[in-house]
């Protein structure tokens, strides 16, 4: 805990210990503005994030702040109520569900986040939405792999047709000649 986290009040250095503790293993951090939500849309959002490995948090901006200085990198100027997205999973799944869900509620808002020790602004956020999840581009991957193999069991299909095709040939030819 650096020193100016010391001189806080206790209940905010539990808070913070809380939150640093969670984003620990976080790849990324997403932030956007929660202002507006229902508790049900709130408990639908986070339940969306779960399945991409994700977790939601409504902090403090100047938690967010500290977390991200200590994350290598510092969001300063945030305002509003903020909720903090995080997960060791893919940023691109996290992303689209938070593309997916600010547009079919029009809320949360997107604010920016950290990726790796990079800031993002909201619409580099936007972008990543865009980008092909991990288990897509696996299975891209794999397609690719299996192609050549797939296009070789062709050929050696076709050769064995017709190497039957001729012997076909060779039996009826026999046979008329009988």
């Amino acid at each position: 805990m650096s020193t100016e986290n010391k001189n806080l009040r206790p209940e905010k250095q539990a808070m913070y210990k809380e939150v640093q503790e969670q984003t620990v293993g976080a790849l990324y951090m997403l932030l956007a503005d929660y202002s507006g939500m229902s508790m049900p849309e709130t408990d639908e959002f986070k339940r969306q994030l779960r399945g991409a490995d994700a977790r939601l948090k409504v902090v403090k901006n100047t938690l967010v702040s500290r977390i991200s200085r200590e994350m290598g990198c510092e969001i300063k100027k945030l305002s509003g109520p903020t909720a903090m997205i995080f997960g060791a999973g893919d940023v691109v799944e996290a992303a689209k569900i938070l593309k997916k869900f600010s547009k079919e509620k029009e809320k949360p808002t997107v604010k920016g986040g950290i990726l790796e020790g990079a800031v993002l602004s909201a619409d580099e956020v936007n972008e990543l939405s865009k980008l092909p999840g991990k288990k897509e581009l696996q299975a891209k991957l794999v397609g690719t792999l299996a192609a050549p193999m797939t296009q070789v069991v062709g050929v050696m299909n076709q050769k064995v047709c017709s190497l039957l095709y001729v012997l076909n040939a060779v039996r009826d030819k026999k046979e008329e000649a009988a």
